[in-house]
């Protein structure tokens, strides 16, 4: 390497071959003059100088170029194999890139449009599987406004974001409060004149659009879902007496301009209405749900074209729908299929709601475009929420945070009147129980941990985890045989239900069957060789009898039918039917499927489990949907007797009996909630 000293005269190549200097050397390489430079002093690159001028005179032919640039594109193809390909392209004179280039054009051309398409279909469908998603609720400001001793629930905010509406205990007695944002002053709208406002499977308050009156949900005492017996009432924001708002309804929502109005009644699958203001037109719904099924929460889209509801089993079978305002078909907007309660909207497209995870974990808030149908989860921490509400504007929610508690209590099974013995509470290793069932000398319970639910057992104040199972929810409780030696339960893990049986000391747990939809408690048949259970079929539970050492199962009761329990001597199995309202009937069917004669019993929604005391009596929950007492029914005659006395606070959702018919046990659910507001950031 180093200058290279002429090797012909310069009349021995024609004049157009000659380059006369670093820049027309570069010029030719298609390459800057720094790099040609490098190449001559490094790689040989043949240039010549005129030895009488100074060091930066030079020149080149073409010719000679040529022929180094194409042997030494061969020297790097052979000392590195699959050299790239691009180098030796671009060390070509121009011609030749030229002519290379000519000749790939329509390669390149074809490949360039295919990337661009290729990069155009993956922007889109990022964009349609939400990855571009952000979180609406980012940077959002929180303030509590309600945060008493005692329960506050069912929140709701007027369309101007100015008042906030919510029940709550803090007098004693669940009544109508409001305050006006900012002004920290609180005030009892109902001050004890409603008689029941709680029912969280629907919107019990709300406010008229121009922010006038606060509007309730209200059912009369021991009534059920029949004329007049559930309605809803209104009274002066500012204060003022109630009055009747719309009779005979459930549910109502007002459309944005306020002039249409859309309302469910309390009838079988809550029929739903249009109608062009108040009082309402009478005419025919344009949605009933199916037989079983329920449809709450029903809102207007912003254009008025659609209703948005909630539909499904109640309680955890449920998603939000939307149908045509004029009627039509129904259409699924969500997939959640658990307890899905208080769409609200953000915007045109963005419906807010509370949604629990298929383990039951929740309710969380969750967020859905009605266009591309991709749910987010916005909640990320511990936080339950049991109601949702927004402004018109969607930049300000109102919510409810609350606190569950479940604790287990036992008490002698002694007629209990006013001032009787007191329950006391079960001590237990873990910190929440449910679904008690005694068994012989033996409690066994659900309890719950982050991500799972186990079964336990106690026995003489000592608690013992019989099965657990990651991701795994318990339906309803635990079954024992008539022995006492075995435990049947159904367990749901990710979209599969399960059918368990073990020995009572948690032993040799085996599966009976993973080829069945379970809902509810299963039911030991009294010979103990099958397991009665709701099986859901096209979205509708029926009771079956499952053989547990194999064979098909059977179809015992073709109707609506759920949680079944057994008379001591096997002669019928008695089971709670389709809720209508808020208020379900329990019926009763032999081994062969044929009815039973039963006196008419219909209950208040709540827990469905119904213990024997023996074969013509059994024990039942009664009252209103949050405060319930033990009732004993006599089977033959009908009669019934009130068991317990328990205070309002003392809110019993499952119970059972011993077997010897000395004990009763109690579920206790406990809820601390208070009421927040969320101010969300400018979009």
């Amino acid at each position: 390497m180093g200058e290279s000293l002429p090797s012909a005269p310069l009349t021995e190549k024609p004049p157009e071959d000659r380059l006369d200097s670093w820049k027309e050397i570069a010029a030719f390489l298609n390459r800057d003059v720094t790099t040609v430079q490098r190449w001559e002093k490094r790689e040989g690159m043949p240039v010549h100088r005129h030895l009488h001028d100074k060091a930066g005179s030079v020149y080149a032919f073409r010719s000679e170029l040529g022929a180094w640039t194409q042997s030494r594109n061969l020297r790097a193809a052979q000392d590195n194999g699959n050299a790239d390909a691009s180098s030796a392209v671009a060390a070509n004179p121009p011609a030749a890139v030229i002519q290379k280039l000519r000749s790939r054009s329509p390669v390149i051309l074809a490949s360039a449009a295919a990337a661009a398409v290729l990069a155009i279909c993956a922007f889109l469908w990022l964009q349609h599987t939400g990855h571009f998603w952000k979180s609406p609720i980012v940077d959002a400001r929180l303030q509590t406004i309600a945060d008493s001793d005692g329960v506050e629930e069912a929140a709701a905010v007027s369309r101007d974001g100015q008042f906030v509406a919510f029940l709550s205990d803090r007098d004693g007695k669940m009544d109508v409060w409001v305050t006006q944002v900012g002004s920290g002053q609180f005030h009892n709208l109902t001050r004890g004149t409603a008689p029941e406002l709680v029912n969280p499977s629907v919107r019990t308050l709300g406010f008229t659009p121009d922010g006038a009156f606060v509007t309730y949900w209200v059912r009369k005492p021991g009534g059920g879902s029949g004329p007049g017996d559930i309605s809803i009432w209104a009274t002066p924001t500012l204060g003022g007496e109630p009055k009747p708002y719309l009779e005979d309804a459930a549910e109502f929502e007002w459309s944005r301009d306020g002039s249409r109005l859309v309302y469910h009644t309390p009838g079988a699958g809550d029929p739903m209405f249009v109608s062009d203001g108040l009082p309402p037109s009478p005419g025919r719904p344009i949605f009933t749900a199916p037989s079983g099924l329920h449809s709450h929460f029903p809102l207007w889209s912003f254009d008025a074209k659609y209703i948005y509801f909630v539909q499904g089993g109640l309680p955890d079978k449920l998603d939000i729908w939307r149908i045509p305002a004029a009627g039509g078909n129904a259409e699924r907007i969500t997939s959640h299929n658990s307890r899905v309660t208080h769409p609200v909207w953000l915007d045109r497209r963005t419906l807010l709601y509370l949604a629990t995870d298929p383990d039951g974990s929740g309710p969380w808030l969750y967020s859905t475009d009605v266009e591309r149908r991709i749910p987010h989860r916005l909640s990320s921490g511990l936080e339950r929420y049991t109601s949702l509400a927004a402004s018109a504007d969607g930049r300000r929610l109102a919510l409810t945070l609350a606190s569950p508690k479940s604790t287990l209590w036992r008490m002698p099974m002694v007629h209990v009147s006013l001032g009787g013995p007191e329950p006391e509470r079960i001590s237990l290793t873990t910190s929440t129980g449910f679904s008690p069932r005694l068994g012989p000398g033996y409690l066994l319970y659900v309890s719950a941990a982050t991500a799972s639910e186990s079964i336990w057992k106690v026995v003489n104040g000592t608690g013992t985890e019989l099965w657990s199972g990651p991701g795994a929810r318990i339906l309803g409780g635990p079954a024992i045989s008539a022995d006492g030696k075995n435990i049947a339960f159904s367990v749901r893990r990710h979209d599969q239900t399960f059918l368990y049986t073990m020995h009572a000391d948690g032993t040799n747990p085996r599966v009976v069957t993973d080829a069945l939809d379970l809902q509810g408690d299963p039911a030991w048949a009294p010979d103990g060789q099958s397991i009665t259970s709701a099986v859901n079929e096209h979205g509708v539970p029926h009771l079956m009898q499952i053989p547990v050492n194999g064979g098909a199962p059977t179809t015992l009761v073709q109707e609506y039918s759920v949680d079944p329990a057994w008379s001591s001597d096997g002669s019928f199995v008695i089971y709670s039917g389709a809720d209508v309202g808020t208020t379900f009937s329990l019926k009763a069917v032999g081994p062969d499927g044929s009815a039973y004669p039963l006196p008419p019993l219909t209950l208040t929604r709540g827990a469905r489990h119904i213990p024997f005391v023996d074969r013509g009596e059994l024990m039942c929950l009664r009252g209103d949907l949050e405060h319930k007492n033990v009732w004993l029914v006599n089977l033959q005659t009908g009669e019934e007797r009130q068991w317990t006395y328990f205070p309002d606070d003392f809110n019993i959702r499952d119970f059972d009996i011993s077997p010897d018919g000395h004990d009763l046990v109690f579920e206790r659910a406990q809820e601390r909630a208070d009421v927040v507001l969320m101010d969300l950031a400018k979009r």
